[in-house]
């Protein structure tokens, strides 16, 4: 299958089982949360030292609603706490990951 080229092919994916394999863990973790499986996506990222994981790990936090958390780890990934919605940083997340791939 590969990489989804922009969030459209991304949303797409979203009526499978699982995501592909061969994708990298920020990308199954977005795949994960978009499919409502919160702890699945987190496990994708908690343990990862790469910044596009740092921000996930951020956004899962903020998400959760612990943003003493999710402060932690947008200063971790060197990203100010987001004014946006949920919806709008997780695109932002996913094209900037693809946006690193080409």
């Amino acid at each position: 299958m590969g990489l989804p080229k922009d969030f459209t092919e991304f949303q797409k994916t979203w009526g499978q089982d699982r995501p592909d394999h061969e994708w990298p863990d920020v990308l199954k973790a977005l795949w994960y949360d978009a499919k409502g499986d919160w702890h699945t996506a987190h496990e994708f990222v908690d343990q990862s030292n790469a910044p596009m994981a740092k921000w996930t790990h951020a956004y899962l936090h903020r998400k959760e609603g612990d943003e003493w958390n999710a402060g932690y780890w947008y200063r971790q990934a060197r990203k100010p706490f987001p004014k946006t919605s949920l919806q709008e940083e997780a695109r932002e997340i996913l094209e900037a990951m693809l946006e690193s791939f080409t």
